[in-house]
C-alpha cells in the first residue's frame, strides 16, 4: 500500500510537471508589462508570469515575518538573573 502511494505521487508530480511544461512552450511569444512613467519590460510570457509568482512569494514572506518574530520572541525563555547559587557553580557569569 506504501509503495501505491509512493507512485501515485510520483505520478500526480509528472502530471504537473508536465502540465507546467507545456504551458511554458506555448507562453513563448513576447508580452509587455507596462510600468510606471511610461516605462515598459519586454520579455516572454512565461518569463512574466515566473517573475510575477517569485515576487508574490516574497510578498508574502516578508509579510509573514513579523508575526513569526513575535512568536519566536514570545516563546524564547526569559534570561534568568544570577542568584548566589549561580554565581558559585558558574565561574564570571559564564
Amino acid at each position: 500500500m506504501n509503495q501505491l502511494t509512493r507512485l501515485l505521487k510520483w505520478i500526480l508530480k509528472a502530471v504537473v510537471f508536465f502540465a507546467l511544461f507545456a504551458f511554458a512552450l506555448n507562453n513563448q511569444q513576447d508580452a509587455a508589462v507596462h510600468l510606471l512613467f511610461g516605462r515598459q519590460w519586454h520579455a516572454p510570457m512565461t518569463l512574466i508570469v515566473l517573475a510575477a509568482f517569485a515576487l508574490g512569494i516574497v510578498v508574502g514572506v516578508v509579510g509573514m515575518l513579523p508575526g513569526w518574530w513575535s512568536r519566536r520572541q514570545a516563546a524564547a525563555p526569559p534570561d534568568e538573573p544570577p542568584t548566589a547559587s549561580n554565581s558559585l557553580t558558574t565561574p564570571h557569569g559564564v
